[in-house]
């Protein structure tokens, strides 16, 4: 009987714990609900159990089907800045406190929309001015999975000078603008990881959609194999790096030398759909208003590559939330040397970024004037989150104002120069503190030679002295150019060209 008196108990905790109905990730104290628009709550239970979800005045309820995996929607929810709890009853009973609703936002991309507000310009005044209780963010966990999970580690906090400054910068300044200006609570869930690249992010779906991205999976493939050689040839590189360091300690001399970086191999953050599986999935579907997306540093070797990429990548995200075509923003890349700043590497992936604008419901932030030459991780995250937030606040909240600067839409010839036409120039063209920069004009032998530029109402004139039949016109056509083209609300007109040669 002692025996047995142990197992029994055991057996009644098993299935004590197995009725426990649980709810997904998200869904912790302090969460932001979205406002306008049907609310999915989900979770897990025992097949056939009864759960019931309350908030407010409504009360919904659903049977748990056979893979243990129940949903309900509670209808559309109107602004709530008043803390609330939602219940989840079922074999037990779970509250989650706190709640607020209002705008919900998915955060994501690499090191730039993950860099933090305490590294920010002016960090130290940014962080003890982030008194906003009714801005909250979810900082997903890094996670890297080989197939679609629903399992996520992170919690709520709000904007408080106690934990603003592991935010993100960007969703942060892009927050405290809506906030502000719309008046409504601002949730951020922001999933994002330094130095990744868009295959990580795309779904298992997406990168089955066509037929040209399998060369995602080859060269993958080849990555592991090729691993076990290079482990050899890294742990030699390592040792040795290692005793040249010691040997300068022991010397009392400085040592700067990088350490060896670790070749990839299966469960790195490269994984093709291991960031979407690991880091979205377990979202889906969580209603919110939109996207913002600040990625491509990591892609822009293979720019030729992104524009596709990055439109399955919109696309398919779009159809697992199941939420429409919901507002889906980006920041261009800004201007960086990428080892040589008067290459077009970085010219060609933020071309790609704005043939992208092609699809519905989407916008772009130009950066290409607030960057730093020499550093990846520009400081000035103030003005990145305000742009995206312009383009937020003219399309989705309908709150008048320019939320871009000029637009390239055609360059025609009159007698020796290109007569440039813009969209968003009707405030008019300015050149801030000199004359215009980094234009420059072809002829017909296709060869480029700086330009000069001047303002004609709302268009430019574009000439060169020794291009006398000029046919193309580029603008800040490089990796880190000078510019200086605005509109008259201050906002900068993103690189074009109007060629595609």
């Amino acid at each position: 009987m002692r025996q047995i008196l142990p197992l029994l108990l055991a057996l009644c905790a098993i299935s004590l714990a197995r009725a426990d109905v649980s709810l997904a990730p998200l869904f912790q104290d302090r969460m932001v609900l979205q406002r306008d628009r049907p609310v999915p709550i989900w979770g897990r239970a025992d097949a056939g159990e009864k759960v019931t979800v309350a908030f407010g005045k409504q009360e919904v309820s659903a049977t748990t089907p056979d893979d243990g995996r129940w949903i309900v929607y509670l209808d559309a929810l109107e602004t709530q800045s008043t803390p609330a709890e939602l219940v989840v009853t079922g074999k037990n009973k779970l509250t989650v406190a706190g709640v607020v609703v209002g705008e919900v936002w998915l955060a994501s991309g690499q090191s730039n929309m993950e860099w933090p507000l305490k590294a920010v310009d002016r960090a130290a005044d940014e962080v003890a001015a982030a008194n906003f209780p009714l801005i909250r963010v979810f900082k997903v966990a890094r996670a890297v999975s080989e197939v679609p999970t629903d399992a996520m580690k992170g919690e709520w906090k709000l904007a408080t000078p106690a934990f603003a400054g592991d935010f993100t910068a960007v969703g942060y300044f892009f927050a405290r603008d809506v906030h502000r200006k719309v008046g409504v609570p601002v949730g951020i869930v922001d999933s994002s990881w330094g130095g990744t690249q868009i295959e990580s992010w795309m779904s298992p779906a997406a990168l089955a959609s066509d037929p040209a991205f399998a060369i995602v999976g080859e060269r993958w493939k080849k990555t592991l194999e090729d691993f076990p050689d290079r482990k050899v040839a890294y742990d030699a590189s390592l040792a040795a790096w290692t005793a040249e360091e010691a040997a300068a300690k022991t010397a009392g001399q400085p040592f700067r030398k990088g350490k060896p970086v670790a070749p990839r191999t299966v469960g790195d953050r490269d994984t093709p759909a291991g960031l979407f599986n690991g880091m979205i999935n377990p979202v889906l579907p969580y209603a919110m208003r939109g996207a913002l997306w600040y990625q491509g540093e990591s892609n822009a070797p293979r720019a030729n590559e992104y524009r596709p990429l990055f439109a399955a990548t919109i696309a398919f995200w779009r159809a697992h939330f199941g939420q429409g075509d919901f507002p889906f923003y980006w920041v261009q890349l800004a201007n960086f040397k990428s080892d040589n700043p008067d290459g077009t590497s970085w010219a060609l992936l933020r071309e790609a970024q704005s043939l992208t604008l092609s699809l519905p419901e989407t916008g772009q932030a130009v950066t290409i004037d607030i960057g730093n030459v020499d550093d990846i991780h520009p400081r000035n995250k103030q003005d990145v989150g305000r742009r995206l937030a312009a383009i937020a606040k003219a399309q989705v909240y309908r709150i008048p104002g320019d939320y871009s600067g000029p637009v390239f839409l055609s360059a025609e010839r009159e007698k020796n120069a290109l007569r440039v036409r813009f969209a968003h120039a009707v405030t008019g063209l300015i050149a801030r503190d000199r004359p215009l920069q980094s234009f420059e004009v072809a002829g017909s032998d296709r060869v480029f030679r700086p330009a000069r530029a001047s303002i004609d109402g709302d268009t430019l004139l574009v000439s060169a002295p020794d291009v006398k039949e000029p046919v193309a016109v580029r603008y800040a056509w490089r990796n880190a150019p000078v510019v200086n083209l605005y509109n008259g609300a201050g906002l900068p007109a993103g690189p074009f060209r109007s060629d595609n040669w």
